[in-house]
């Protein structure tokens, strides 16, 4: 998950706002022209030239940048506020229950997370509503992961984020699920993000203590929301 935007700024996000406001940009200046041109070489805007001038539209990233922006001022007048994802389960590819394994890696759970985590992810295929809300997440405060190296290879970073799950029929007043018993939600739970992966913005990887399909008898297709917050 990128959480950096090169060359863009506060000042290219404010026109990027205007184009998202108003469908157009009197482009005529060196000023607006510079912006844009930085937006579109992030990838936050298209640009086509017409006879009358040129058409301007913010992308899929440009859309999760003004998200973020969004998020950083609801946190400043609302207070801390989780993010909230909904989306069905699905199964993984089984690549999970190797990284998560890495020594490297689980090192840093422990340290950092305060617990081993089962070897293994749950992967939850998201509603479209909630793949635009994830870039949220990156306004908030991430548990980060450090990369590191072996004899054989090098392993990226990754960024963490506390959690409670809950299955969609789950009223907000169940009884909270733990190691020892049955519920219908999981406080102790991490969204994890590797830095790099195979995965797109619909799907969530989810790491916990215990299996979470066991703890919330969970299948594939089953409905959760995921409550995202900052450490």
């Amino acid at each position: 998950m990128a959480r950096t935007a090169g060359r863009v700024g506060h000042d290219e996000l404010a026109t990027l706002k205007l184009v998202a406001l108003d469908g157009a940009l009197d482009a005529s200046n060196q000023t607006a022209s510079r912006r844009l041109q930085r937006l579109e070489d992030a990838d936050y805007v298209e640009r086509e030239m017409t006879g009358d001038g040129q058409l301007v539209a913010v992308t899929g990233t440009g859309e999760r940048a003004l998200q973020r922006e969004y998020a950083d001022y609801r946190r400043l007048f609302e207070g801390d506020a989780d993010v909230a994802l909904s989306g069905t389960v699905t199964s993984g590819m089984g690549e999970g229950r190797h990284y998560i394994s890495l020594p490297g890696y689980m090192r840093q759970f422990r340290e950092r997370l305060g617990y081993e985590p089962y070897e293994g992810t749950l992967n939850v295929d998201l509603d479209d509503g909630s793949v635009r809300d994830r870039a949220r997440m990156d306004a908030l405060a991430p548990i980060d992961i450090d990369g590191w190296a072996d004899e054989d290879r090098t392993y990226g970073p990754a960024y963490c984020w506390p959690a409670r799950v809950e299955r969609a029929d789950a009223s907000g007043e169940g009884e909270r699920n733990d190691a020892s018993g049955d519920g219908d939600r999981y406080d102790a739970a991490h969204v994890i993000a590797p830095e790099r992966t195979h995965h797109g913005d619909d799907q969530l990887e989810v790491i916990a203590p215990d299996r979470l399909r066991d703890e919330l008898h969970l299948a594939d297709g089953d409905t959760l929301t995921i409550h995202v917050s900052e450490q």
